[in-house]
């Protein structure tokens, strides 16, 4: 006995009760256990724990795992082994009692003694100190009150909401000291201890524990529906718990052999063995193989040593190799003791389903099983007829049931004894139409067979499928993506072919369905329906093409039901509605696969349909090897929306967490993201939907598919937030989802200080480039200038050199001659008087010509204008009665080329006008070299101008219009002061940046 007790003792701690409601009676038939649950195993090398000791699970979802080597927790996808819980470290890795509080709390026990519990704002451990007997922590368990109950090697102990130490419970309240295994809580209030002196029980209200029956060492403890306490001994016995001593003298006889038991939510009894699980409807039942999950049929491990039901329904077996899952099929299996070989099925006539497979005679079902024998021989083929009698085919012949259920055999057509029928069809006129199986097609009327209903154009190959639509025409189904129409008075001739012209895509057609006044095809690569002239092909999303469809229906609801190559598809109403109004759109649809515990697929060729519905209202599925049931209007669903969270972060490859309430702050530079996320729903994770967005980066949601990591590269500085939502297998969305706002910091590099200093230098090298380039021009431009300086003051030297030589000598003769003609005139006569007046005049003409010779060969040096201007002003006044005076102001500079030849201009236009028509006494040239401007002014004290000359100049001279001309080519301003009697001023103002 002593050997046995540490296997006895895990045991014991592994079990926990469970509340339940009454469950109605057990089906009279059960189907085989693994029909009705999907089984999953996992072991070390799906790195799953091994030796599961307990289990439990909180609101945030995830299911937690304790075993002797350490914390495990699985959120549907992963096992995780963690060392810390909310951030805080678990004390020892040997964990041997775990309980989840409402408020999130997680409470852990030792196996070599001590409690912790971990809350999100911090841990607290329990030990000797704080009243905790010593020794291992065998049960946790958390009273409706809200104390924590803890058994231990060394006895129980209390600790009471808001209390800071533990109190024991032992002789104070009735209970021993020694090896408290289980604490439970009863539906009706009553607190049992499971101990190694017996059970105790304590009824509401009672200060004291009492002994219960039988008195021997109870280490696990369940409540069955009716509220019996069942307990286990270390003989593997169970017995219902007495509160009082049962009559007799003999010991108690045990009422079940096992090695741990659980009540599931259903009544279901669930009880372990050495070697695996059998589920009992009856407690103390027979065994019976088909409910039984042991090493023969995938169980992870030997022996089971512990369970627990999800909030999802699941039931969850912990071995020593492992764990498994059972998962409530939604499909339920039609319960038989034989499989089926590609049964065919088509509605009977007394609300079953009539049932023939390759193995066995067609008979008839109900939900629970069979009910006789029908017909001899398996079914290939079936049809209805619209006057209610049945026709049935298969290799022995054909079958005719009237509507009086009298059976009556029907001769096939020459040549095809022993041929399986295809496909069999009624017309409006009686006529039976009817596809073998390498045998052609036939039409039977008055008794007769005629190959091709005696029509041509029919394809040669195999007729799949055949209905007759509202109007009584035929259609005929074939293997080669082409379908015939036969029309009710169409009984010789050609007939309507339809194909791919006509938009039809499917490959071999296995379906055709009447849908009001359209049909459906299905076939091997889609589904089509045929409205106004044209096949319109289904698509679902993610570009589904509801592939290998051989069953079709839909239900007075309007809701399409599919079944194909890849499960069995519902389309409700409004969403092929949706679809009808736009049918470029894709279908929003749910599919029932292998997860719902659909076994096989459907036909791909006989017998046809896969799918029909029975008088109840429920849908029968065939595949291969069973038949598979499922009511559309009890459909098991999962309320449960997902709880999402975000548990990991790497920047740049090393992770970070985030502070409670507190963005993540990420280092500077920080550039590449990944972001590891969940959704906590353990029935079918593989159907859970994901999707992210990281605002400021994301446009809108992505779909994280067979992915729960997002990743972002070449981020850059500033706040983010990542949000994810997730919805469970039936489409309920958690919208709350998780969310983490993260900011990064950005390096000297990314601060706007930088991009401020980096704009400040670009703008100095682009000014230094426009300075560089100005000065270039401004040299280019200045040798240009210089260029044509020389060029005109060489021509105008050339013009100067002409004339001198040329037309001032030819003067200087001719005046000369005439000179000596005036000499021979007597002096005082009138004669020569008017002589010598002509002579003046032609000396003075002489004068100026070469005064203007003068000018144009005179050159004014670009560094020397004041000097040239004072030379020219001198010379002026040794001809004149005036004075000349120059001032200068300012440090003289060079100025610009073209500034300095119009300057010079004006200036000498000014003093030639002053000296030769005002009659001034003085005259004076000022030249200021301001730095914001230069200005030359020339002004005299002689007769002056009237108001309109000095505007426009005196009429046939040109001088003040030529001077406004050349201040107006160098973007300077002309200004012209006078009074008669007063003296003029002429002043030119040239900008500063325009003049040096």
């Amino acid at each position: 006995m002593l050997p046995r007790l540490p296997r006895v003792l895990l045991l014991a701690v592994s079990l926990a009760a469970l509340h339940l409601c009454a469950a109605g009676a057990p089906a009279p038939a059960p189907a085989p256990l693994l029909s009705d649950y999907s089984h999953s195993a996992w072991g070390a090398v799906q790195g799953a724990p091994v030796d599961v000791l307990k289990f439990a699970q909180g609101k945030d979802g995830w299911l937690w795992i304790a075993t002797a080597t350490g914390l495990y927790r699985y959120d549907g996808v992963h096992f995780e082994r963690t060392d810390s819980v909310y951030g805080h470290r678990l004390p020892s890795s040997n964990v041997l009692g775990l309980a989840i509080a409402p408020d999130g709390a997680i409470w852990i026990g030792y196996r070599l003694g001590g409690v912790t519990v971990f809350r999100p704002d911090g841990a607290r451990n329990y030990g000797a100190a704080e009243g905790l007997p010593t020794g291992a922590v065998l049960h946790i368990e958390r009273a409706p009150d809200g104390a924590i109950w803890v058994g231990t090697r060394d006895g129980a102990a209390r600790l009471a909401p808001g209390a800071e130490r533990f109190e024991a419970q032992g002789e104070n309240v009735g209970l021993p000291t020694r090896r408290v295994y289980q604490v439970l809580f009863g539906r009706d209030g009553t607190q049992w201890m499971g101990t190694m002196y017996g059970v105790f029980f304590r009824k509401p209200g009672q200060a004291r524990f009492s002994h219960a029956w039988p008195r021997t060492m109870l280490v696990s403890m369940a409540e069955a529906p009716d509220g019996a306490i069942w307990a286990v001994d270390n003989e593997n016995h169970y017995y219902r718990v007495r509160t009082s001593e049962p009559p007799g003298k003999g010991p108690l006889q045990p009422d079940a052999i096992g090695n741990g038991m659980r009540f599931d939510r259903d009544g279901t009894m669930w009880l372990f063995s050495a070697d695996g699980i059998e589920r009992k409807f009856v407690p103390g039942g027979p065994v019976l193989p088909a409910q039984r999950l042991t090493r023969q049929n995938g169980i992870s491990g030997p022996l089971p040593q512990s369970s627990f039901q999800d909030r999802e329904g699941n039931l969850w077996f912990g071995t020593s190799a492992g764990l498994d899952r059972l998962r409530p099929n939604r499909l339920k299996t039609l319960p038989v003791a034989e499989p089926f070989d590609h049964p065919g099925m088509l509605p009977g006539p007394d609300g079953d389903v009539w049932i023939g497979d390759y193995a066995g005679d067609i008979r008839s079902f109900t939900a629970d099983g069979v009910k006789k024998v029908e017909l001899k021989g398996h079914l290939a083929a079936s049809h209805w007829a619209p006057d209610g009698s049945l026709w049935l085919g298969n290799e022995l012949g054909l079958h005719h049931r009237a509507a009086d259920g009298v059976f009556t055999a029907v001769a096939l057509p020459p040549g095809v004894a022993g041929l399986d029928p295809q496909a069999l069809q009624q017309d409006r006129a009686g006529d039976l139409w009817a596809a073998f199986s390498g045998g052609g097609l036939f039409r039977r009327t008055s008794g007769s067979w005629i190959r091709d209903g005696g029509l041509s154009g029919l394809p040669t190959v195999l007729t799949t499928a055949m209905a007759m639509d509202g109007q009584g025409t035929v259609w005929l189904g074939h293997a080669d993506n082409t379908i015939s129409l036969v029309k009710q008075d169409q009984h010789d001739g050609a007939v309507k072919q339809l194909g791919a012209r006509d938009g039809l895509q499917l490959g071999a057609v296995l379906q055709l369905y009447r849908d009001g006044g359209s049909m459906w095809a299905g076939g091997e690569h889609g589904v089509a329906l045929y409205r106004a002239g044209r096949f319109l092909p289904l698509r679902g999303r993610q570009d589904d093409t509801f592939r290998g469809v051989s069953g079709m229906l839909r239900l007075p609801d309007g809701d399409l039901w599919l079944h194909g190559a890849d499960g069995i598809y519902h389309i409700t109403a409004s969403s092929l509605a949706s679809w009808l109004a736009d049918t470029a759109r894709p279908v929003e649809f749910e599919r029932f696969d292998a997860l719902d515990g659909l076994q096989g697929h459907a036909a791909q060729l006989r017998p046809l349909p896969s799918m029909i519905r029975a008088p109840d209202g429920k849908l029968w599925f065939a595949t291969a090897a069973t038949i598979a049931m499922l009511d559309p209007a009890h459909i098991r669903r999962n309320a449960l929306p997902p709880p999402v969270q975000i548990h990991s972060v790497l920047a740049d490859g090393k992770p970070w967490t985030a502070q409670a309430g507190q963005p993540l702050s990420l280092p500077q530079g920080s550039k590449n993201l990944q972001i590891g996320f969940t959704a906590l729903s353990l029935s079918m994770p593989e159907r859970v939907r994901l999707r992210y967005r990281l605002t400021g980066v994301d446009a809108g949601w992505q779909e994280a598919v067979g992915r729960r990591e997002a990743y972002y590269t070449n981020l850059g500085p500033g706040s983010y937030r990542f949000e994810v939502l997730a919805a469970n297998e039936d489409g309920v969305w958690n919208t709350q989802g998780a969310r983490m706002d993260i900011a990064i910091a950005p390096t000297f590099v990314q601060t706007a200080w930088f991009k401020l200093l980096l704009a400040l230098a670009g703008a100095l090298l682009l000014y230094g480039g426009y300075v560089l380039r100005i000065r270039s021009l401004k040299r280019s431009m200045h040798a240009r200038l210089h260029e044509r300086l020389q060029e005109r003051l060489a021509e105008r030297s050339r013009i100067a050199r002409s004339l001198h030589d040329t037309l001032l000598q030819s003067v200087q003769g001719l005046i000369l001659s005439f000179h000596a003609h005036a000499h021979m005139l007597p002096q005082g006569t009138r004669e020569r008087a008017r002589l010598d007046g002509t002579l003046n005049l032609a000396d003075q003409l002489l004068i100026e010509g070469r005064d203007q010779i003068m000018d144009l060969r005179a050159v004014a040096p670009p560094d020397e204008l004041r000097l040239a201007l004072q030379q020219f002003g001198k010379g002026l006044a040794e001809h004149r009665a005036h004075a000349f005076e120059v001032r200068v102001s300012g440090v003289c500079r060079r100025l610009q080329p073209c500034v300095h030849d119009e300057i010079y201009a004006i200036a000498r236009e000014a003093l030639f006008n002053a000296s030769r028509y005002a009659d001034a006494a003085h005259i004076v040239l000022e030249l200021d070299y301001a730095e914001q401007a230069f200005i030359l002014r020339v002004h005299d004290d002689g007769c002056g101008l009237d108001d309109a000359v000095a505007q426009a100049g005196r009429p046939g001279h040109w001088g003040l219009v030529g001077m406004r001309e050349r201040a107006a080519s160098i973007e300077a301003s002309l200004s012209i002061t006078s009074r008669p009697g007063a003296g003029t001023q002429i002043e030119v103002n040239v900008p500063g940046r325009l003049a040096y």
